[in-house]
């Protein structure tokens, strides 16, 4: 039997409200979450918030105010499970906000005791997320990531503020590396090569391309990523294939820097991947490359008019079917998707973003 219910009407936080906040991973998505975070906090600030956060992930949003963080550790698996029973124990949140829908944290969530475990619609629900909840969020059609996050703030009466805004935790170190580096460099764009999935990444001979075109318009690159080997290999071999040397910082700077480093940035260059989004909480405009998914869900929020998307065209081609018609989220299939997107429709978005400044 199905015990949830859709929240029709607010759930009511007493004065003093204690919220529990489950989103693990990933960047991206905890960027997202950190603006209904802060939407709440400007609309109640006497609500007490808890956030049970992934070990990368609170190394990245440490120091967030009025935040208190639990790591949770998923290579540990059951261990981190005991350790956060153990963490909580005792404790009764008036509400819990389930923000995954993975089944690994729809399990950690059984360590959280809760009065009100709200999760998402059924449309968004999978991997037994309903057996773990007891309301939704409204139904959202096409929404994008962001806004699926705020159906969470809307349903304890918090209204989504207009624009979405964040206020960062940059330390003061971070912002010095940063002002260091653009003293020494001056004007730059940053390019992130890398998706977490190597279909996702342009090609490097083509990030090299436009790496060429921006030096000749007398703008520095600056390659920037995680230390992981897809991101190493990818800027290695964007280096080797340009005329001009750009500054390679993947994998030489810590997520703080990297925010920092992106907020000194004239704009970033990124397929799905989570520095466009950590571009897009410092007000870094983004030129974002999609071709696997639907960038109105999952393109960097400020900036969905200036992607160079080609998933329209491969979705209508692979399933028959404009996007609309198919299930939301609906992602496209293929290892070279991305070749399908031209270095003269890069250029273009730059130059048309460097104009309208």
């Amino acid at each position: 039997m199905n015990l949830t219910s859709p929240v029709e009407h607010p759930i009511p936080l007493p004065e003093n409200a204690t919220l529990c906040i489950l989103r693990l991973s990933a960047i991206g998505d905890v960027c997202h979450a950190v603006a209904m975070v802060q939407a709440i906090q400007l609309a109640r600030p006497d609500v007490r918030i808890t956030w049970v956060i992934g070990k990368i992930e609170h190394q990245f949003l440490r120091g967030l105010p009025g935040v208190e963080f639990v790591e949770f550790d998923k290579k540990q698996g059951a261990t981190a499970r005991k350790a956060l029973k153990h963490r909580l124990a005792g404790k009764r949140f008036d509400v819990l906000f389930m923000m995954q829908v993975a089944l690994r944290a729809n399990w950690v969530s059984r360590s959280i005791n809760a009065r009100y475990r709200l999760g998402f619609d059924h449309a968004r629900s999978k991997e037994l997320h309903s057996l773990f909840i007891n309301r939704r969020i409204a139904p959202q059609p096409y929404a994008h990531v962001l806004e699926g996050f705020m159906g969470f703030a809307q349903a304890v009466g918090v209204p989504t503020p207009n624009p979405v805004t964040w206020k960062m935790p940059i330390t003061e170190d971070d912002i010095a590396y940063a002002q260091t580096l653009n003293q020494a460099w001056g004007d730059y764009v940053v390019i992130c090569p890398a998706a977490s999935k190597a279909e996702r990444c342009w090609l490097p001979e083509r990030y090299a391309a436009v790496a060429d075109h921006l030096h000749n318009q007398g703008i520095r690159t600056v390659l920037c990523g995680s230390p992981a080997a897809l991101d190493t290999r990818l800027g290695e071999a964007i280096c080797a294939q340009t005329s001009i040397s750009p500054h390679n910082l993947i994998g030489k700077t810590s997520l703080k820097q990297l925010l920092a480093v992106l907020a000194n940035a004239r704009c970033v260059l990124a397929p799905d991947t989570g520095p466009a989004h950590m571009a897009t909480t410092v007000g870094t405009p983004v030129v974002g490359l999609y071709a696997h998914s639907n960038p109105r869900r999952t393109g960097p929020y400020h900036d969905i008019s200036r992607v160079v998307s080609v998933y329209d065209q491969v979705v209508e081609a692979q399933y028959g079917k404009h996007w609309r018609a198919l299930a939301w989220g609906k992602r496209a299939k293929g290892d070279d998707l991305m070749q399908r997107i031209e270095v003269s429709d890069v250029i273009r978005a730059l130059e048309t973003l460097f104009t309208a400044e």
